[in-house]
């Protein structure tokens, strides 16, 4: 096995890699604004879990709208740190796919 072949097997994983993390933080994101729209418990654990893991990757954008409607706010705001999250993703993807 070459050198090359090597280095392009590397960089696909490591691609892979990065798009499985990229894609499981905007869904983390996403079933966040799920759970608000359909009322979710919010003393349940996993909805616990799951806003406070969001609100680590919500890139500070969780006051970017501020509507009167707090359900349209954790639309808005954590639909666009997941769509960013999806944007980083496939662009880190395609760079670490090339280098390779």
């Amino acid at each position: 096995m070459s050198v090359g072949t090597t280095a392009r097997r590397g960089a696909g994983l490591l691609g892979t890699v990065a798009r499985v993390i990229g894609t499981a933080i905007a869904l983390v994101l996403v079933l966040h604004i799920v759970l608000t729209l359909l009322d979710a418990n919010p003393a349940n654990g996993l909805t616990i879990f799951v806003a406070n893991l969001a609100a680590q990757f919500n890139l500070g954008l969780d006051d970017l709208f501020l509507p009167d409607e707090p359900k349209l706010a954790v639309t808005l705001n954590y639909g666009v740190a997941a769509a960013i999250w999806f944007a980083i993703t496939a662009v880190v993807v395609r760079i670490v796919r090339r280098l390779g």
